[in-house]
């Protein structure tokens, strides 16, 4: 199978399982398990940070940090189409017990202006302000110009206010900008990003950040359940993941641009090339709002054991990753032109039958 539904279904390269079977192993919650460690030590130093700490998943590690950051009854501002706020089931208001403001952020931009007009100081009627959230690549495939994150650490200095990224994919955020991962982080006070999105490690997400801070995020994590014992088997696909899948990345981004070429040739599909910034092909296919055109498009992928996500309101994505290679653009852009084709063709039968009932009537 051809699975582009996300970059998070790579399976680990045959490196990572060799390290996984023969990694050095101690018991996490007393410190001593020496993979976990070096995972985290290297971490620390990609982004820039003092520290860093392993936890089970990205969700998992933002909302770490907001429970480390932020007192409970305060507000989080943050972008209202970020992953923090729609696809991590409300676990701000469940963990750190805080109001999370959602403000409008185009392209994952959060401008000054807006900003200015949602930061609150304690009063009777509100609550205070205590964290500033950024997203870099943000949830559309987008990546944020260092410039912008600029403009929203001089706020943040202003009110001192910290600043948590959720940098899931920062190591693609840094190849499209052409800066290293530490750029980006050094924006931010602490900044989460995965292991298992397009690095293939099978699990696993770093939380980094000043020691005090991640020292206090330790204990946070005993408390969400996160002490996992002899997790250097896990951290050993993690290492390997930073030191040498990283540089894959540039090939994920190519590919993805040249899919998007191609797909802009097949009528009906609307999508920009110029847009896409990272691994993450987002178009739109009207037709496929339709529910019984939408179908038909998906049998057709799935007979050609091409995975996708179903389209949602006609919009589609597509995501290339390590597994995703030439050959496999070249089957993708094929099956999308037939799908395409037939579903314009049903879309257009179906048109014209609604305007023959019409002029019947």
């Amino acid at each position: 199978m051809i699975d582009i539904r996300s970059d998070t279904v790579t399976q680990p390269t045959a490196a990572m399982r060799k390290a996984m079977a023969e990694a050095e192993v101690g018991d996490d919650v007393y410190g001593d398990d020496p993979t976990i460690n070096r995972l985290e030590k290297i971490g620390a130093e990609l982004a820039g940070k003092e520290a860093a700490l392993f936890v089970p998943s990205g969700t998992f590690g933002n909302q770490l940090s907001l429970f480390t950051w932020c007192t409970r009854g305060t507000e989080v501002i943050l972008g209202e189409d970020s992953h923090i706020l729609i696809h991590e089931a409300g676990a701000a208001s469940v963990i750190a017990g805080v109001q999370t403001r959602p403000i409008p952020a185009p392209d994952g931009v959060l401008t000054p202006e807006a900003l200015r007009l949602r930061l609150r100081k304690q009063d009777l009627h509100a609550p205070a302000t205590s964290l500033i959230c950024l997203e870099n690549a943000n949830a559309l495939g987008r990546v944020v110009p260092l410039a912008d994150m600029d403009a929203v650490r001089k706020i943040a200095d202003e009110w001192k206010l910290p600043i948590h990224l959720d940098g899931a994919r920062i190591f693609n955020a840094a190849v499209s900008l052409g800066c290293k991962a530490s750029d980006i982080a050094s924006r931010v006070d602490s900044v989460m990003f995965c292991l298992s999105k397009g690095l293939c490690a099978p699990v696993g997400s770093l939380l980094a950040g000043p020691k005090d801070f991640i020292e206090a995020a330790r204990l946070k994590r005993k408390i969400m359940g996160g002490g996992m014992r002899q997790a250097g088997i896990l951290a050993a696909a993690g290492i390997i993941a930073l030191t040498e899948q990283v540089s894959c990345l540039a090939d994920d981004h190519r590919r993805a641009k040249g899919l998007a070429k191609a797909l802009a040739k097949i009528p009906g599909v609307e999508v920009n090339p110029d847009e896409v910034d990272i691994n993450m092909v987002f178009f739109k296919f009207p037709p496929a709002a339709d529910k019984n055109t939408a179908e038909k498009i998906m049998e057709i992928f799935t007979g050609k054991k091409i995975l996708v996500n179903a389209p949602e309101n006609g919009g589609f994505r597509f995501v290339t990753h390590y597994w995703i290679g030439d050959k496999e653009i070249d089957a993708i852009f094929e099956a999308s032109a037939e799908a395409f084709t037939a579903a314009n063709v049903t879309a257009n039968a179906t048109a014209l039958a609604k305007n023959s009932n019409r002029g019947a009537v």
